[in-house]
């Protein structure tokens, strides 16, 4: 479905059933379905539109095709890890097993006590792309949206890898919705913040990322082909939960509401395995 400006959500089967009823497939139609899929909301009839409160909305995208995420992308965020600004865009990966979409649980696993919230700006690939130079890369993005890495820090830090920290069910929520480049014209000055229970725990701007969307496109397509519906998460800024003096980590009961500017509000209550 499509979100449309007043709330209700156009379902884009019923408005056009030509139209892929899956967002991998409608990604790699490119331009073509994308103009399809406006021509459906702009002419969608009452029997296609639905109230957005008689919905669930899953992640954006339910199963994408690599899930990469930048590490110490943000100064503040460097700093209070004692991590020098690195050099090069730290890559490490998540996987589909984490993927759950707004309103859905974050699941605190029975083995750690120290799960840790990362509000992230993340963006989704629209076209193959390799070789990119950094002027270009924004033609590759067909969209962006609110990402929390959610983090096991002992696990991460058990070793060099920190792949086990982050790949625990339920640790890569995504969503309210994949909102299409064109609605955003600059990635660069968007409002990031996350509450917990309504208190501000992390506040920051993307216009402070170390490595920028165009500059992560050209580094990563020197080394990899990134296809459509691939995420790219571009890292937290400062205030996460391992930062802090006393150390604030996700409870049982918390409700945590990641806002990013122009893209909404991703939010997720907290339980535990269990529960």
């Amino acid at each position: 479905g499509a979100l449309s400006g007043n709330g209700a959500i156009v379902d884009l089967n019923r408005a056009n059933p030509q139209l892929p009823t899956d967002m991998l497939a409608f990604l790699a139609g490119g331009a073509d379905t994308k103009a399809l899929a406006e021509k459906a909301v702009a002419s969608a009839l009452p029997s296609a539109v639905v109230a957005r409160s008689a919905v669930t909305l899953q992640a954006p995208l339910p199963r994408p095709g690599k899930i990469l995420c930048i590490g110490l992308n943000y100064r503040d965020h460097a700093a209070e890890s004692n991590q020098p600004i690195p050099d090069h865009p730290t890559v490490f990966a998540k996987y589909n097993n984490t993927v759950v979409g707004p309103g859905a649980a974050i699941v605190l696993p029975t083995v750690t006590e120290k799960v840790d919230y990362e509000a992230e700006f993340a963006f989704v690939i629209g076209r193959t792309a390799r070789n990119v130079a950094a002027a270009d890369a924004l033609d590759y993005v067909a969209g962006y949206l609110p990402f929390n890495d959610v983090s096991a820090r002992d696990y991460q830090m058990r070793t060099s890898q920190w792949t086990v920290g982050k790949t625990f069910d339920t640790f890569g929520p995504m969503g309210p919705a994949l909102v299409t480049s064109d609605e955003i014209p600059n990635p660069h000055d968007l409002d990031i913040s996350l509450t917990i229970n309504g208190e501000v725990l992390q506040s920051s701007n993307t216009s402070n990322l170390i490595f920028s969307v165009n500059e992560l496109i050209a580094d990563l397509t020197s080394f990899m082909t990134l296809e459509p519906g691939d995420l790219i998460s571009t890292g937290t800024p400062s205030g996460v939960g391992s930062a802090r003096k006393p150390q604030r980590w996700l409870r049982a009961g918390d409700v945590v509401a990641l806002t990013i500017e122009g893209l909404g509000t991703l939010e997720n209550p907290v339980i535990a395995q269990g529960a």
